[in-house]
C-alpha cells in the first residue's frame, strides 16, 4: 500500500522561516532510515503558500487565486510517498519521525488509490492508459 504522508504547515513554516542545522540533520537520518528500511518513494518540503496559487472550479469557469492562504491549518508544509504493508505500519514509522515544526504539528497519513480501488470503472483500456502514463514519468 502506498500512503502520502502529510506534514501540516504552521506560521513559521508559511512564514518561510528554515529549519534549523540541527532539525535538518535529524529529518535527513530519518529519511535515510526510511529509504534503507526501503519505505519511502519520495518526498519534499514545499515553499510557503505566498509563492503559491490556487485554482477554483465552477463548472466551466476557472478562477486563479493567488497566496497566501489564511488557514494555516489546512496547509501542508512538505510530504513524503510510502510504500508501507498497512496504515499501523505508517502510523509506527511517524511515531519515530523528528518533531517537523518549531512547535506542536501535526502529521496526516492518507493512503493512496490503486488501479483495483476503483473496480469495474477501471476499464482494462483505462487500465492500459494509466501503465503507459507510468512507463513515461518512469522515463523522465
Amino acid at each position: 500500500m502506498r500512503f502520502m504522508v502529510i506534514v501540516k504547515a504552521d506560521s513559521h513554516s508559511e512564514a518561510g522561516e528554515m529549519p534549523s542545522t540541527e532539525l535538518i540533520t535529524a529529518m535527513f537520518a530519518y529519511n535515510e532510515e526510511l529509504v534503507k528500511a526501503g519505505v519511502m518513494l519520495s518526498g519534499d518540503g514545499l515553499q510557503p503558500s505566498s509563492k503559491g496559487a490556487r485554482v477554483r472550479f465552477s463548472g466551466k469557469e476557472r478562477k486563479v487565486i493567488d497566496g497566501p492562504f489564511a488557514e494555516t491549518k489546512e496547509l501542508i508544509a512538505g510530504f513524503w510517498i510510502w510504500q508501507c504493508a498497512s496504515l499501523q505500519e505508517a502510523i509506527e514509522w511517524v511515531k519515530k519521525c523528528p518533531n517537523p515544526q518549531v512547535t506542536d504539528s501535526d502529521i496526516e497519513i492518507r493512503q493512496i488509490f490503486e488501479s483495483e480501488d476503483f473496480g469495474e470503472a477501471f476499464t482494462p483500456e483505462l487500465r492500459e492508459q494509466e501503465e503507459r502514463l507510468r512507463t513515461q514519468i518512469e522515463k523522465q
